[in-house]
């Protein structure tokens, strides 16, 4: 009954522009057109969206020289100036709503997903933890396994080091400031043995994290272990 009265006072909006749409979660139709979705055909190895259609085994020119240790990136767009607001009010504007409208357009992807699979969120470290106040990528996780009905393993591996910002470094710095940041946490590997990973964050830039999380998910058993994130850098020279 109260529900008319709650959207005339605080209306649904657009979480890119803020105009008033017809429900919470929802794009208005200007920021929805503008918004690049990322769809098949990709990498098979990284999930790099391919220019054109290619075999399901086909490999980007990148994996084709320096394959990940993960299998493959399920991205819902590609990162941008309008897209990063999503992640960037998720993250630091504390519009944990957010972490829902990730999510459902996440489940997309969950079909692809075998059935012992399990989400694990990327983890963050307890220093900035207790500074932010929450991991995003925990609460992303949380909804897409109340969207999905897959189950959660939020400890399964732990930041055991603290990491300066990444942003600015070369790959091999990156790889080489995280490779020993993480750390199997209680039950790992009975836990994760023989299930396929959906490792969850908000935004995919090098890998670097993503591989370093990767590593010790196969390391304690895991048989496959997919990104799922909302956005997706790619740079010019990785899309032609």
């Amino acid at each position: 009954m109260l529900r008319p009265l709650v959207d005339f006072a605080l209306p649904p909006r657009c979480p890119i522009c803020g105009v008033t749409v017809d429900a919470d979660h929802r794009f208005c139709l200007s920021c929805w057109r503008q918004l690049d979705f990322l769809a098949k055909p990709w990498c098979v190895a990284c999930g790099l969206p391919l220019p054109f259609d290619h075999s399901d085994n086909s490999l980007c020119g990148i994996c084709l020289t320096d394959r990940p240790i993960h299998d493959g990136v399920r991205a819902v767009v590609r990162y941008d100036d309008r897209s990063s607001l999503i992640a960037m009010r998720l993250k630091y504007g504390s519009r944990l709503g957010l972490a829902r409208l990730i999510a459902e357009h996440m489940q997309k992807f969950a079909s692809e997903c075998s059935d012992n699979a399990v989400i694990v969120p990327v983890p963050l470290h307890r220093s900035r933890l207790w500074h932010r106040g929450f991991n995003q990528s925990v609460l992303i996780g949380r909804e897409l396994a109340r969207c999905t009905g897959i189950e959660m393993d939020y400890s399964a591996i732990i930041r055991s080091q603290i990491t300066p910002p990444l942003r600015g470094m070369t790959s091999k710095q990156r790889w080489k400031t995280v490779n020993r940041a993480f750390a199997w946490g209680p039950g790992a590997q009975t836990n994760i043995a023989g299930k396929s990973v959906l490792l969850v964050d908000d935004v995919y830039t090098s890998g670097s994290t993503s591989n370093a999380c990767a590593r010790m998910l196969k390391k304690a058993g895991a048989v496959k272990v997919l990104v799922f994130c909302w956005a997706r850098v790619i740079r010019d020279f990785e899309s032609i």
